[in-house]
């Protein structure tokens, strides 16, 4: 198929709003995320979700909820006029928060913003403690205005409301899945650690291109937090770079791979991986 033309902001122009929660101790989420983006060459500006002490995985952690900050922040951002290039969607506490984003990106899309979701509510075939069906329901809205989504498996499956019991799909049932979140309103899909027909894999959906697409891949079995967002990060800067979403989708799997490898001595892994270090590095992974 022929290439759509489109049109992108110019790289140091572009403005990019990042909704997510932020660790005061941990490479995740937007310490993660704004590093990355920052260096790709974007303007960054952050949403915060919520504000957590440290990665959820040293078991003891604070977390301090922002819902009344972020209302009271869009309405301020309103009168200022102030408006972005993309918005990237993450981890949303609560119900509540879902219903915020979901109407601010709604309108924000009718201006032509570019909507990037991370619909973060589970993994392991397992929903989060909090996550009800009324967030799903949300959540489902701020996929119907998104050009790219991003679910792991589990919450891909919830999303659609297929296959919930299965661990693994064929085929067919991949793509059944893929057009249940199409059907949603969502332009491109990908599904991250999925395993179709056996082979453990990232599927998903072109909207550009109109056709399905499968990238296998061979698990690391060493756990970082953290990686769900360098990659959710890597992939959107390459696509508002212009380049195409499988070329944009295997770059980020094979640059955390990299991350991965380079880390897996590190003593302590609960932290994340050091981003800082590898920030010249990334484009050539």
């Amino acid at each position: 198929m022929k290439d759509k033309k489109i049109i992108h902001p110019k790289e140091e122009d572009a403005k990019v709003l990042l909704i997510n929660d932020i660790a005061g101790y941990g490479k995740v989420s937007l310490a993660a995320m704004i590093p990355i983006m920052s260096h790709m060459g974007f303007n960054i500006y952050n949403l915060p979700t919520a504000v957590v002490s440290n990665t959820l995985d040293y078991g003891l952690f604070d977390i301090l909820e922002t819902t009344d900050y972020m209302k009271n922040a869009l309405k301020v951002w309103k009168e200022l006029g102030f408006s972005f290039d993309a918005i990237c969607t993450g981890f949303i506490v609560s119900e509540e928060q879902v219903k915020v984003v979901a109407d601010y990106c709604s309108q924000q899309r009718k201006k032509g913003t570019r909507i990037f979701v991370d619909p973060i509510m589970g993994d392991d075939g397992v929903l989060y403690n909090g996550v009800s069906d009324s967030t799903i329901t949300y959540m489902r809205q701020i996929c119907s205005v998104a050009d790219i989504i991003m679910p792991n498996y589990t919450e891909a499956v919830f999303l659609s409301d297929k296959y919930i019991d299965r661990e693994e799909v064929t085929r067919a049932e991949a793509e059944e899945i893929v057009d249940g979140l199409r059907a949603l309103g969502s332009k491109s899909v990908i599904v991250t650690s999925i395993t179709v027909d056996g082979q453990t894999c990232v599927f998903g959906y072109d909207d550009l291109e109109q056709d399905y697409f499968k990238i296998p891949f061979e698990y690391v079995p060493v756990h970082f937090p953290g990686t769900g967002d360098i990659f959710s990060a890597l992939l959107i800067g390459s696509v508002l770079k212009g380049r195409k979403l499988q070329e944009s989708t295997s770059f980020a799997m094979n640059t955390v791979r990299e991350l991965i490898l380079l880390n897996t001595e590190n003593a302590d892994k609960y932290k994340g991986i050091p981003i800082e270090k590898y920030l010249e590095d990334m484009t050539k992974f």
